[in-house]
């Protein structure tokens, strides 16, 4: 006698969703560990949120050095490489340009230092700050060690960036050398690809601990301030670029969107442009950019193309910090924030927060680095609206250069779908 079973296959949950099932539960443990003072719960969050992070920052340093390293070399298979590279770094600046003008308009409108309630006193200096001397002498290292295990992100740029061009040089005896980068490059994508999954679970430690750690009454001292940034990153996001993408690329900037999702949502709970750029990179392929250019492009964006961190952000901090300690700024103190945000970008080197740019600002405009402190305790909750805007750039002027040089596939872009998260095989083998 046989029987004839069939096999109930469960429906997949988009990654979408499960991120935001990890917002909705994180948002329900952090008030109730915070309104029931449940100290056990507390330790929990902090602690599943800090080992996602610890994932992500474990792969920092080798990732960037091995990507920025291939990413050069792989510029030899592009035609006109030395153009694509001018175009998307003129690219860069000019949507830094933007954003920065955005933060300004908005920071001089709606006055976010202005009853709040905060004085100097509340602010303390930050342990480190960081200045134009340092962000110069400091991109060269002193040893090879020091940037790997101090995570030195602009450093490992650097020597990645010098190593690439050196096995440009040397041409085919250099081969063994990219190949094994390459083989390296892939075995730690395929690794991080494991942390990224955890996402979720991540998104639940990290929310839970913001929300039981600050609760809501931080939020609303620093309220017009944080709709500042998040007013100013949204614009930028579903303003700006869908219209650089509608009249520059002439592409539709809804399939943008869904095509870069997974990237910017990943963003947005990790906080980490080179955590989320083994994704920014694929989305940006499954949108149609060449990968020899996207493996070039996205991560010399994910540690230097910060209109979040390094546009956005400082500039409304500058005027929030300046009318805190009741400092006028004039026409001249704007345009150095412009300056520092288009120039000095690199010195957030992707990484989870932006007090290095907001230190490097204030310095530059002479501004009391007490200022920093006032801002830390609000951080985390800004930084994932920057970081998503951050992540959303990187993928867009690959696009957008692309576009303009005629080697975007458009009919890829076209049928781009809002898909899940995929491993970087599948997503290979697909395209």
């Amino acid at each position: 006698m046989s029987t004839n079973t069939k096999s109930v296959k469960l429906p997949k949950v988009p990654f979408w969703a499960q991120i935001l099932a990890g917002l909705v539960l994180g948002v329900l443990l952090g008030w109730t560990a915070r309104s029931q003072d449940v100290s056990w719960l507390v330790t929990t969050l902090e602690k599943v949120g800090d080992t996602f992070v610890g994932l992500l920052k474990l792969a920092v340093a080798p990732l960037v050095f091995f990507a920025i390293l291939v990413s050069v070399t792989n510029l030899r298979k592009v035609n006109n490489a030395a153009r694509l590279a001018s175009r998307t770094l003129l690219w860069f600046m000019i949507t830094s340009l933007i954003a920065v003008s955005i933060g300004l308009v908005i920071g001089l409108l709606t006055n976010p230092g202005a009853g709040t309630g905060l004085t100097p006193q509340d602010g303390a200096k930050p342990k480190t700050t960081g200045s134009w001397i340092d962000f110069l002498t400091g991109i060269i290292p002193t040893d090879v060690i020091t940037p790997f295990t101090q995570l030195n992100v602009l450093q490992i740029v650097f020597m990645a960036a010098v190593a690439g061009i050196a096995a440009l040089q040397l041409g085919e005896k250099a081969q063994p050398i990219l190949t094994l980068s390459e083989s390296v490059l892939e075995l730690l994508q395929k690794a991080l690809w494991w942390v990224i999954r955890l996402a979720p679970l991540g998104t639940v430690g990290l929310i839970g601990n913001a929300i039981a750690t600050y609760g809501w009454d931080l939020i609303g001292k620093y309220a017009t301030f944080t709709a500042d940034i998040y007013v100013g990153c949204l614009i930028v996001l579903l303003g700006v670029y869908p219209t650089l993408l509608a009249t520059v690329a002439k592409v539709n900037p809804v399939q943008f969107f869904k095509g870069a999702w997974p990237a910017i949502q990943l963003a947005f709970v990790s906080r980490s442009s080179v955590g989320t750029m083994p994704l920014t990179q694929k989305v940006t392929e499954r949108l149609g950019v060449p990968r020899e250019y996207a493996s070039f492009a996205v991560p010399f964006g994910a540690t230097t193309k910060m209109d979040g961190c390094a546009a956005i952000y400082p500039a409304i901090a500058a005027i929030f910090v300046a009318q805190i300690f009741d400092l006028r700024l004039g026409i001249g103190d704007y345009l150095l924030i412009a300056f520092v945000s288009v120039v000095g970008s690199a010195a957030t080197a992707g990484l989870t927060g932006a007090t290095v740019m907001l230190t490097l600002t204030l310095s530059t405009l002479g501004l009391p680095m007490e200022g920093v402190g006032l801002l830390l305790a609000i951080d985390p909750i800004l930084d994932m609206i920057r970081t998503a805007t951050n992540v959303a750039g990187q993928a867009l002027v690959p696009v957008l250069v692309s576009a303009r040089e005629g080697l975007l596939d458009r009919k890829a872009y076209e049928a781009v779908a809002a898909s899940p998260v995929e491993e970087p095989q599948r997503v290979a083998a697909a395209t």
